[in-house]
């Protein structure tokens, strides 16, 4: 895509510092600027496309919202190196478990990444409401947390809580500051006997809070995924729920949908 002119009246309507990421965009398809890659500095880009430094770096801003850019903060704009985490429901299939990690360490080794996850809590807390009612328990009612920050590298890519019915897991594994083999769901149906059966996934589309973006190192107008699940055993009983900000340019959610019952 060819820019605007640096008038006042450009002849697209598409506001110039869009046109001018669309073209950064497409220079980093084009493998111009491959992975890893530094860009122009800021001046470099004014001097080159004639346009602003404010207009440069809202373009800047798009591609680095959009997941495409990384700012170092002393070195400069680097192109990003690892592709987003495509996470399926082939997650939960017990035979894509490995024995001594959970779901999410699984799936990301399984895309040539390194993950690595850090806990921040485990204990007992009041249930949310949201949690309460998947529950199916009173709010404010006793459960067990496991809240860990997930990464990718040294990258936070998503914050995971995970609540469990207190009087279920106050015994086990879940309940320790321990590193889980197999993760929670093999402590759930090997060491307490619930058999998965299913899960109810809902997902929405939001804003960090200022604490969610501090966690993840997220900058201004970046969203996130919240995705709740809920854990069922073969009884159908509720076992876990997990409540989970997803950092959103970091993730493709994909998912195989059968077109017949």
């Amino acid at each position: 895509m060819s820019l605007d002119p640096s008038s006042d009246r450009p002849s697209s309507d598409r506001p110039l510092y869009r046109q001018i990421a669309d073209q950064l965009r497409d220079a980093i398809a084009r493998g111009e600027y491959p992975p890893g890659s530094q860009l122009p500095s800021e001046v470099a880009l004014m001097e080159r496309l004639g346009h602003a430094r404010g207009t440069v770096r809202q373009a800047l801003g798009v591609l680095r919202t959009e997941g495409l850019l990384v700012t170092e903060p002393g070195r400069g704009v680097f192109v990003r190196e690892r592709p987003p985490i495509r996470r399926t429901p082939d997650r939960y299939i017990r035979s894509a478990r490995q024995p001594d990690h959970g779901p999410y360490h699984a799936e990301v080794t399984r895309q040539g990444q390194t993950p690595r996850q850090r806990l921040l809590q485990v204990g007992p807390v009041p249930a949310p409401a949201d949690v309460a009612d998947r529950l199916g328990i009173e709010e404010g009612e006793q459960v067990l947390v496991r809240r860990h920050v997930l990464m990718m590298g040294d990258e936070p890519v998503q914050i995971g809580n995970s609540y469990f019915p207190y009087d279920l897991a106050k015994d086990s594994r879940i309940a320790k500051d321990v590193r889980i083999p197999g993760g929670a769901h093999a402590e759930l149906e090997d060491a307490l006997g619930h058999a998965l059966e299913y899960f109810v996934e809902d997902i929405m589309c939001r804003m960090p809070t200022g604490e969610e973006a501090e966690l993840l190192g997220l900058g201004s107008g970046e969203p996130v995924f919240r995705l709740i699940y809920t854990a069922y055993d073969e009884q159908d009983v509720p076992v876990e729920v997990f409540d989970a900000v997803l950092v959103g340019a970091r993730h493709i959610l994909s998912y195989r949908i059968p077109a017949h019952p």
